[in-house]
């Protein structure tokens, strides 16, 4: 992770080795540089937690989350916040959605997809790589669609009436639409292959 003053305030690069705990080790330190305008950079395939604690920081010291953004990343905003259009991609390229996605949205990704908002009921994630939303994952998701059985799915918290990873289905054990009831604060939790079966685990 690399912080750099900008005219505008700081910019916090997010590098592919840094993990939630090394980001929050250095942000504590740098508190003070947290309470101005913040925009989080990423850098290739930054862990998804990473980029949690990172925005969590900015916003417990209380500066302001300008932007989250990827130089080398396609942004797809779309047409307007409800009907994002999806471009074709190269292979593993990442995708950032700087918005909630809404019912009725299908997107299909050559890589991974990172939603920073909700995911709400009706809408559809399918993606070679990882899918990872910053906030409730309550519509449907495929991570690692094409038998790619080291992707995971990431939410806050997962709510999803289905998902799956790879070849494998997980639905949801209550039956309804979805995994869980939200009560709100709800935890992250990421989803991964574990012997061929999806395994939901609490993140910190």
């Amino acid at each position: 992770m690399k912080l750099r003053g900008t005219f505008g305030g700081l910019n916090i690069l997010l590098e592919p080795g840094d993990t939630p705990a090394s980001v929050k080790r250095a942000l504590t330190l740098q508190a003070e540089r947290l309470s101005d305008s913040v925009t989080i950079e990423i850098s290739g395939d930054t862990h998804p937690g990473a980029l949690e604690v990172a925005m969590n920081e900015v916003r417990a010291s209380g500066g302001t989350l300008g932007r989250v953004r990827a130089p080398r990343v396609t942004v797809n905003a779309g047409s307007s916040p409800a009907e994002p259009e999806p471009a074709a991609l190269p292979e593993e390229q990442t995708v950032i959605i700087p918005h909630t996605v809404r019912a009725g949205f299908r997107g299909d990704y050559q890589g991974s997809v990172v939603v920073l908002g909700d995911v709400n009921p009706g809408a559809e994630l399918v993606a070679k790589g990882d899918v990872i939303v910053t906030g409730a994952l309550r519509g449907l998701a495929h991570a690692g669609f094409g038998g790619h059985e080291h992707a995971i799915v990431w939410g806050r918290p997962i709510a999803s009436p289905q998902i799956r990873i790879g070849d494998a289905l997980a639905r949801s054990p209550e039956g309804n639409s979805n995994m869980k009831k939200m009560e709100g604060n709800e935890r992250a939790e990421r989803a991964f292959l574990r012997d061929g079966q999806i395994v939901i685990d609490a993140q910190r």
